[in-house]
């Protein structure tokens, strides 16, 4: 008995071992990626949180100024925005100066924790709005959700808040680099939305209004039919580069043109569907069929019947 209760143990060790060498190497595994001269982009794993991710999904990026760094979603957890830091301490010792945080959801600024805890004075920019809910349990609901889905793995994470609120086109300066404020809708991804651009480098961060290769959740704070609208409003902006929330930064065509046309294609589905008085799970079988083209998105399974019946609840609504 003794002897089983040591292999047991020491089976425990390994495997406990084993993964957190793995986790250390899946975050290695995501250096940043330069897109300008100064813009510099970490593209996350394409999924959910899960125990093999270790929470980190979204796409960092950082803005190196004159004198400092600038971060837009420095990501899901404290060990993550920890790994954000290291990766730019390879290529600058400039200090992070300010971060944008493009919205409410925690796979996105939880991170704000490690840049705090190494630069104390930093500001922190976000919507008015998600200033507001993360204090009112938005930042509880999703520390537990990170928690959850990593079996623990992000549990030294606390909520670390922004501390100034930024509005629609409103421009601010920072260490020489001027940025934009875009939030031409009143919902889109979720009510929080804030796209950041990067007025030198013609680079618009679009937080999660579009994703590439995975399809994300629609809640109750989003609107699909404004998300479609954002996007529209983000082409017609005509920059060189468009950075999605998940998935590939590039022009149009590589980081918003296939989700929007997704959006459009569950939207016509929706709309034929109320037509013809049909039920989500009715209309589900002609859309999978127009669809044909994103079954190898990441979540598309999990997600493509939410989004029909999010949508025909849109149309419905529209209707009265």
């Amino acid at each position: 008995m003794e002897r089983i209760g040591f292999v047991t143990l020491l089976s425990v060790v390994l495997f406990s071992m084993t993964t957190a060498v793995s986790a250390e190497k899946m975050v290695r595994d995501y250096p940043l990626d330069q897109l300008t001269d100064h813009t510099w982009v970490i593209h996350g794993p394409k999924a959910f949180p899960s125990v093999e991710n270790q929470g980190f999904m979204n796409n960092p990026a950082i803005i190196i100024g004159k004198t400092g760094v600038i971060v837009i979603d420095p990501g899901s957890a404290y060990h993550i925005g920890k790994k954000v830091i290291t990766e730019i301490e390879k290529i600058t010792k400039k200090p992070i100066i300010a971060v944008f945080n493009t919205h409410a959801h925690g796979d996105h600024w939880l991170g704000n924790q490690a840049v705090v805890e190494h630069y104390p004075s930093v500001k922190i920019y976000a919507h008015a709005q998600m200033l507001k809910q993360a204090h009112e349990g938005e930042a509880d609901f999703w520390l537990n959700i990170m928690n959850d889905n990593t079996q623990g793995y992000t549990k030294e994470t606390k909520a670390v808040y922004p501390t100034d609120s930024v509005a629609h086109l409103q421009k601010i300066t920072l260490d020489s680099e001027q940025f934009i404020i875009h939030s031409p809708t009143q919902k889109a991804h979720t009510d929080t939305d804030i796209m950041i651009e990067h007025v030198s480098s013609q680079t618009l961060f679009l937080g999660d209004n579009a994703i590439i290769d995975f399809l994300g959740s629609f809640d109750a704070s989003s609107d699909m039919h404004s998300n479609i609208t954002a996007l529209n409003y983000a082409v017609n902006l005509k920059l060189k580069n468009y950075v999605p929330g998940h998935g590939q930064t590039g022009s149009p065509e590589i980081a918003i043109n296939s989700f929007l046309d997704y959006l459009a294609i569950v939207k016509q589905q929706a709309e034929n569907g109320y037509e013809e008085d049909l039920s989500d799970y009715e209309i589900k079988p002609t859309a999978l069929k127009k669809l044909h083209a994103y079954k190898h998105w990441a979540a598309f399974d999990e997600q493509i019947g939410k989004h029909i019946g999010k949508m025909l609840q849109e149309v419905e609504a529209l209707d009265f």
